[in-house]
């Protein structure tokens, strides 16, 4: 690629000629993963199509903000999606995967420790893996049941180091992924209109938070009860997240999947031992009064799945799940 000059200056064709010369690059990567693709892509299609669950999409870095706006697409054409940040999957939020769902991963070089580390636990839990990557002899491919390569002559990065050409080309797979899943399931214009109403979630989040939590069969446990009685509750409450308070209903910590894990790493506990010992204190929370925007701000900039919904005198009012402030209904994970 042209070189760019020195202390800004342009290069010899100018600014223009270098932008052009950034997008044959990206045009030339393009057609290169169209002519790649192959009966891999026919079979993770079939896989997507035929999922029972929801399609699960993960991956790190540049390829994470990729993976984000695939599950945006596919969750507003037709197929239930949603990200997965793999580092937060390690630490409690594969308790969100269940048997039937599709996993969509994401990584160029297909050698990402962290989400390498990630896939076997995803598949122990009956999710199905398809790799989008360059490597196609990667750690990730071999840990795929499918594998669709999308792999790029170059990067338009003249030292080759910032991922360009190969986000661009992982960006349009998963757009061709969902729009045959659109033409798969018959979703059409009405479907879209349904789930696009004019300003229906500008006003869902317009609304305090206090009318779309839950409040009814919460995961609670009084802080100085066992740890066996926390532990059971949080199996049974389907959040994730166990809430614990005190003896006037205060929050005074939350006992998450998270902690169970890194518990579980350690030896020597006893589930007779009083649960206050093993929760996370001062978890964050929000009020009543607090909009549904704000609270989605906050778990966003965080990426908190549930939270705690507290009273003026820091009473547990309810919990609120991210996918109740997108107005995806009372989601529940419990085993059924």
């Amino acid at each position: 690629m042209t070189n760019c000059g020195q202390n800004g200056a342009p290069p010899p064709g100018g600014w223009l000629e270098l932008a052009r010369e950034v997008l044959d690059i990206e045009i030339e990567g393009l057609a290169a993963v169209r002519g790649q693709l192959n009966g891999g892509f026919e079979q993770a299609l079939e896989l997507l199509a035929g999922c029972t669950g929801r399609v699960v999409v993960t991956g790190l870095g540049k390829s994470g903000l990729v993976g984000r706006k695939i599950a945006a697409t596919m969750s507003s054409t037709g197929t239930a999606a949603f990200f997965l940040h793999p580092v937060e999957g390690a630490h409690g939020d594969l308790g969100m995967i269940r048997q039937g769902d599709v996993v969509l991963a994401l990584s160029n070089s297909g050698e990402t420790d962290e989400l390498n580390t990630l896939l076997p636990a995803l598949k122990s839990l009956g999710a199905s893996i398809v790799a989008l990557t360059s490597g196609e002899d990667s750690t990730m491919a071999r840990l795929a049941d499918v594998t669709i390569a999308v792999r790029v002559p170059r990067e338009a990065c003249p030292m080759g180091l910032a991922p360009t050409a190969s986000t661009t080309a992982a960006l349009a797979v998963g757009d061709a992924l969902a729009v045959c899943l659109m033409r798969i399931k018959d979703f059409g214009t009405k479907d879209f209109k349904r789930v696009h109403p004019a300003g229906a979630l500008g006003a869902r989040l317009s609304q305090q938070i206090a009318t779309l939590m839950h409040t009814e069969n919460l995961p609670v446990a009084p802080d100085h009860a066992p740890l066996g009685e926390a532990l059971a509750a949080l199996n049974a409450g389907g959040f994730g997240l166990a809430a614990l308070t005190d003896t006037n209903g205060r929050l005074t910590g939350v006992l998450t999947d998270g902690d169970v894990r890194r518990m579980l790493c350690k030896t020597g506990f006893d589930p007779a031992q009083p649960a206050a010992g093993f929760m996370t204190r001062d978890p964050r929370s929000v009020t009543v009064t607090t909009s549904a925007a704000q609270v989605l701000d906050l778990m966003e900039a965080r990426q908190i799945t549930v939270l705690p919904v507290l009273n003026e005198d820091g009473s547990l009012a309810g919990l609120v799940h991210v996918h109740d402030l997108l107005g995806k209904g009372r989601v529940r994970f419990a085993p059924e």
